[in-house]
């Protein structure tokens, strides 16, 4: 395949703008997260795990992998979250989050993953804000929830998708700037929320969690996690 290029480079800066002359996109636009974990540094996450025996590690695989090992007891729960909360969403402005990811069983785990509050209790009643996937236990399909603080409440797309076995899924949404909200499931948006009544506004923080739905040891293996919002 042939590809076009532009040897005097290319910008998504205005012209008229300080950065116009720039032979490459403003990286002032927006701010990013993007993390394929090729590394793992644990001092730029808080885990909240029931039992120390729980672990988050490196694996081997395409990619890089963040594998975080639950124990083997029902409830136990194992969470990673970025601290301290670095995003805050702004109606008025675009928003993105992308993840691949997968879990040993779909079924008997609780899942989420996405940008919430800074919390340690991911499904109880902790998450007062955000928006994130979630799985809980006793079924395999995933929901799209879009949170306002505890009072307003949430609006979100149940059964968004039905994860299986070990499999990767990439799960991405996209906030418009315009109180729309896009689910995409492996490249293909398949939804869409009216979330302007539902939009977060404390600030947020990405997090991967699973917690056990039953005895015995289970996986949830991230291959990546992107967000970003427009400044």
């Amino acid at each position: 395949m042939a590809t076009t290029n532009f040897p005097d480079g290319v910008t998504n800066a205005a012209s008229t703008g300080a950065n116009g002359a720039m032979p490459f996109l403003d990286p002032t636009l927006y701010h990013t997260y993007w993390n394929d974990f090729d590394q793992y540094v644990a001092a730029d996450w808080a885990v909240t795990e029931t039992q120390g025996s729980a672990t988050q590690a490196l694996a081997a695989g395409d990619g890089g992998w963040l594998v975080l090992t639950n124990t083997a007891t029902e409830n136990d729960l194992n969470e990673v979250q970025k601290t301290p909360a670095s995003f805050a969403l702004v109606a008025g402005k675009k928003a993105f989050w992308a993840c691949r990811f997968k879990a040993s069983d779909v079924t008997q785990n609780d899942l989420m993953i996405g940008l919430v509050n800074v919390s340690t209790d991911p499904f109880g009643t902790a998450i007062t804000d955000g928006i994130y996937f979630q799985s809980l236990d006793g079924v395999a399909t995933a929901d799209l929830i879009c949170r306002k603080n505890a009072t307003t409440g949430s609006t979100s797309k149940a059964s968004f998708t039905t994860l299986v076995n070990d499999t990767f899924v990439v799960l991405t949404w996209y906030y418009d700037g315009a109180g729309n909200l896009y689910g995409g499931l492996n490249g293909t948006t398949i939804a869409v929320l009216d979330v302007a009544s539902y939009f977060p506004d404390a600030a947020l923080s990405p997090i991967m969690a699973i917690q056990a739905g039953e005895a015995g040891a289970e996986t949830m293996t991230i291959d990546y996690i992107f967000a970003a919002t427009e400044r």
